[in-house]
């Protein structure tokens, strides 16, 4: 993301996810975030993303996926080639722009000039397979809605693991986007509480690794629920 990006375009919106959610209370349930080790981050400030139309991408992503366009600029002049690039396409003034993706999280795409760069293998290794966007009951079915409408092809509702559903389609440039549903949670959902897995549930295939120990074991799975 570029330095001059204005702070207050990404301030933190109220309800934005930073408040603590109280720990589950069904009988048998996983213990909540609050009571395990906390991550080192607190989530994703942004993806980067590469197109080689922007305006199409734009439309895609206000229109049919809801993402409010939230900043556009150009990569300021000398960053793009010499000793200014620090990582970003090495192309001068190109378009970068801010997608609100919720939560207080952006997906932002640069604009690669056509037929600079070839077309993603997404299986390859270093590549984005997919990226997965959580989504409530309502915001789930408008999703589908929104694709039929469009005519925009998807695979789905997809059972995934226990208690998750998915959609899975194509943006514009050949990006694999999936949104996700735990029904159970209704408005608040727990991805963290729903992904979890028991500590001898992750041992069954973390055994499967070759060339481990038991104390490798044990630190990989020492914040999972027995």
């Amino acid at each position: 993301m570029q330095k001059h990006l204005e702070k207050s375009t990404l301030k933190p919106k109220s309800g934005s996810g930073s408040a603590k959610r109280a720990a589950p209370s069904a009988a048998g349930a996983k213990p909540s975030s609050e009571k395990r080790a906390q991550s080192f981050t607190r989530g994703v400030h942004h993806l980067a993303l590469c197109t080689d139309d922007i305006k199409k991408t734009t439309e895609f992503y206000t229109r049919v996926l809801g993402m409010p366009l939230i900043h556009a600029l150009k990569v300021p002049p000398g960053l793009g080639t010499g000793k200014g690039n620090r990582g970003n396409p090495p192309y001068e003034e190109i378009r970068h722009y801010f997608f609100d993706m919720g939560n207080d999280s952006t997906l932002a795409f640069f604009e690669i000039p056509p037929g600079k760069e070839p077309a993603t293998n997404r299986n390859a290794i270093g590549s984005m397979q997919h990226c997965s966007f959580v989504v409530t009951p309502k915001r789930f079915r408008d999703i589908e809605e929104r694709l039929k409408a469009n005519n925009i092809s998807y695979i789905g509702p997809i059972p995934q693991m226990p208690g998750l559903d998915g959609i899975y389609f194509m943006d514009p440039n050949g990006i694999r986007l999936e949104f996700a549903c735990q029904a159970a949670d209704g408005d608040d959902p727990h991805v963290i509480e729903c992904c979890t897995q028991t500590k001898a549930s992750a041992l069954r295939e973390l055994r499967t690794l070759p060339g481990i120990d038991e104390a490798w074991l044990n630190e990989m799975t020492a914040n999972l629920p027995d």
